[in-house]
């Protein structure tokens, strides 16, 4: 893709129309388009890790082998406002305006998984802009960010040295799903115990045969412990060439589209529900809004 200032304006008012559109309306604006060949890489973690300072990082480390690069950056949604500081696009602007980089924030919305209304369409779409890289940062919410791993390739956790009650938190969460696991700002004191403690962690949990997550030194800040950093990730995705079951992979993506458009439509319906639908029996209000939901779906093609 040759990353000229009117491709930009193409792909930024695709994936406005994506994230604005009905669930109703989502599936006209994915036909045609199918998986492509780009690396995505999800980045999670608990807030104040880092996240985004790392991703500017890994994008710099990786555009050195002169790869195009995406990063969808998700920011919270307030859910009395419906506004979003998209912060995230602030502090990625040192990287922003790279001719390899396009830097797209989004709210949340109405999501409750760490991702964004219509997060697998849009990484669809910029599968189909071409990108080499795709990297996704979730809200950063601990244990619900599972929905990353079923959408992109890698999932890298990012922890801090004073996250010690987050990783407790996690044991039984996200921490099971990562795939590089990245200890940030490791120039403070104890990151070194963090390390230690959740490489105990990851040795009690993984089975023979399975990828033994490595846990990364890095301080974003000073620039340390990218490469290896991206040489996990380039392992990992080795690995995965000889372990991964693309129909498996491609059924649970699908799985999560449809669940995620009818969840949204179904949304959608109990805002526009009559109050006293809401206020009378719960079979009653269960049926109607079933009724509704097979009456406005679209007509098969």
């Amino acid at each position: 893709m040759d990353w000229q200032p009117e491709n930009r304006r193409a792909l930024a008012r695709r994936l406005t129309r994506i994230l604005n559109a009905p669930p109703t309306d989502a599936l006209c604006g994915l036909a045609g388009l199918e998986s492509g060949t780009a690396v995505r890489i999800g980045v999670t973690g608990p807030p104040g890790a880092g996240k985004s300072t790392l991703i500017c990082r890994l994008a710099e480390q990786r555009l050195a082998d002169a790869r195009q690069i995406g990063i969808l950056a998700i920011d919270p949604t307030s859910p009395i406002s419906r506004g979003s500081l998209l912060g995230d696009r602030i502090r990625m602007e040192s990287i922003a305006q790279h001719a390899g980089v396009y830097v797209r924030s989004l709210p949340t919305r109405r999501t409750h998984d760490g991702l964004c209304d219509n997060a697998a369409d849009l990484l669809l779409t910029m599968e189909a802009f071409g990108f080499d890289d795709i990297l996704l940062e979730t809200v950063g919410v601990g244990q619900t960010d599972f929905a990353v791993r079923i959408l992109v390739d890698t999932v890298i956790l990012v922890l801090y040295p004073e996250s010690g009650d987050t990783i407790q938190a996690m044991k039984a969460g996200i921490l099971e799903t990562a795939d590089v696991l990245v200890v940030n700002k490791a120039d403070l004191p104890g990151a070194q115990k963090i390390k230690t403690e959740v490489e105990a962690i990851m040795r009690r949990r993984n089975k023979p045969g399975d990828w033994q997550p490595p846990v990364v030194m890095a301080s974003a800040a000073e620039g340390t412990g990218i490469g290896d950093l991206d040489d996990a990730i380039n392992r990992h995705g080795a690995w995965l060439q000889d372990h991964r079951n693309a129909t498996a992979i491609r059924r649970e993506r699908t799985k999560y589209l449809v669940q995620s458009l009818i969840g949204r439509r179904v949304a959608e319906l109990l805002d526009e529900a009559p109050p006293d639908l809401l206020a009378g029996d719960l079979q009653d209000a269960h049926d109607a809004v079933l009724r509704q939901l097979l009456d406005t779906a679209p007509q098969s093609r």
